[in-house]
C-alpha cells in the first residue's frame, strides 16, 4: 500500500493543494466525504462522497464549502459537480433511523456507505472533521475539510443541495413548520411551530427541543411518532414522494433498500425493542442496513 504524504499543506495554498499533494504521491483517485443535517431537529441526515478528475478538469468555478455559498450558487456548483465528477454518491438516512441508532452512528455509516458506493474505487479518502472507520483505504480527517479540500467541498454541496430539496418537498406535506425556510434547523419560528402544533413524523424525537414539546422533557424519547395525517404521505410512501428529483438526476441511479426494486416502496427502519418509527397500529418491520434506503451513484467518465 502506498504511504500517505508527509508534505505540509497550508490552508492558504488553496482548495486543490491537498489533493494535488496526494496525487503527486501516487494517490490518483482521492475521494471526499461530507454530510448535511447533523444539527437539524427535523428531516433526514444526508451524506455524500465525490471523486474529482485530476488537474484542470477537476477545477470547478465557485466551488467552496456549501455553507459559504448562496442557494443559487450551490445549485450551479451542484450541477457542475454532477457533470464533472469521476464518481459521486449520495445517501439519505431518514429521521426515525437517526432516532433509533443515534446521530453519530448514522453519520459514520452514511459516509461509509457513500464511499463504498462510488463506482470508481478511491485510493485515498478525505473526510470533514473526523475519520470514518471500516475503510480499507488510507484516509485523513481534515478540520474544516470542506474549506481546504476540493473533493470534500464537492461532497458538501451534493449533500446540502440534496437535503435542501428534500426539505422543500417536506414543506409541501407539512406546511405548518416552515421546512422550506429553515430546512429543519432550530430557529425561533420553528420552535414556535413546534410548540403550537407539536412534532410531525419528520422530526427527530431524540433531540431535546422535540422531546420537550412531545412531553418527554429531554428524557431518552421512546414516544411513538404521530400517525400520518389524512391526505399526507404514509411512511412507506415517503421515499417515492421525497426522492423523485434524485431519481431524475442525470448520471444517477437509485438503489432501494429491499429487493423489490427502486420503484417499489422501500423498507422503513425499526430498532428491535423500540417504538421509534412505529405509528400506533403499525406492525414493526425488520430493519434495513443503515444508509441503504437511498443511494445515488454517478458513473465513470
Amino acid at each position: 500500500m502506498l504511504t500517505p504524504p508527509r508534505t505540509i499543506v497550508r490552508r492558504e495554498a488553496g482548495l486543490y493543494a491537498l489533493e494535488r499533494a496526494l496525487q503527486r504521491r501516487g494517490f490518483r483517485y482521492v475521494a471526499g466525504a461530507d454530510e448535511a443535517g447533523r444539527g437539524a431537529c427535523a428531516g433526514p441526515l444526508v451524506a455524500a462522497a465525490a471523486i474529482l478528475p485530476e488537474g484542470r478538469r477537476g477545477e470547478i468555478d465557485g466551488l467552496a464549502d456549501s455553507k459559504l455559498l448562496t442557494p443559487a450558487s450551490r445549485e450551479r456548483v451542484y450541477d457542475e459537480v454532477v457533470a464533472r465528477a469521476l464518481a459521486y454518491a449520495v445517501v439519505v438516512i431518514p429521521a426515525e433511523e437517526v432516532d433509533a441508532r443515534g446521530l453519530h452512528v448514522c453519520n459514520l455509516a452514511a459516509m461509509r456507505r457513500a464511499l463504498a458506493s462510488l463506482t470508481t474505487r478511491p485510493e485515498y479518502v478525505l473526510t470533514d472533521g473526523f475519520g470514518v472507520d471500516g475503510l480499507d483505504v488510507p484516509g485523513l480527517a481534515v478540520w474544516k475539510g470542506d474549506r481546504v479540500a476540493a473533493c470534500v467541498a464537492a461532497a458538501s454541496v451534493l449533500a446540502k443541495v440534496t437535503r435542501d430539496r428534500i426539505m422543500v418537498e417536506l414543506d409541501e406535506t407539512y406546511p405548518a413548520y416552515g421546512f422550506a425556510e429553515h430546512k429543519g434547523y432550530i430557529t425561533p419560528e420553528h420552535t414556535a411551530a413546534l410548540r403550537e402544533h407539536g412534532p410531525c413524523r419528520e422530526h427527530r424525537f431524540s433531540y431535546v427541543n422535540v422531546a420537550t414539546v412531545s412531553g418527554r422533557d429531554g428524557s431518552p424519547p421512546r414516544a411513538r411518532r404521530p400517525a400520518p395525517v389524512v391526505g399526507h404521505a404514509a411512511a412507506a410512501d415517503l421515499p417515492d414522494a421525497l426522492f423523485s428529483d434524485i431519481r431524475d438526476m442525470p448520471s444517477g441511479d437509485v438503489a432501494g433498500a429491499s429487493e423489490e426494486g427502486p420503484d417499489e416502496p422501500m423498507e422503513r427502519f425499526w430498532a428491535p425493542g423500540s417504538t421509534v418509527g412505529v405509528a400506533l397500529g403499525e406492525r414493526p418491520r425488520p430493519p434495513a442496513p443503515v444508509g441503504e434506503d437511498v443511494v445515488m451513484e454517478g458513473g465513470e467518465r
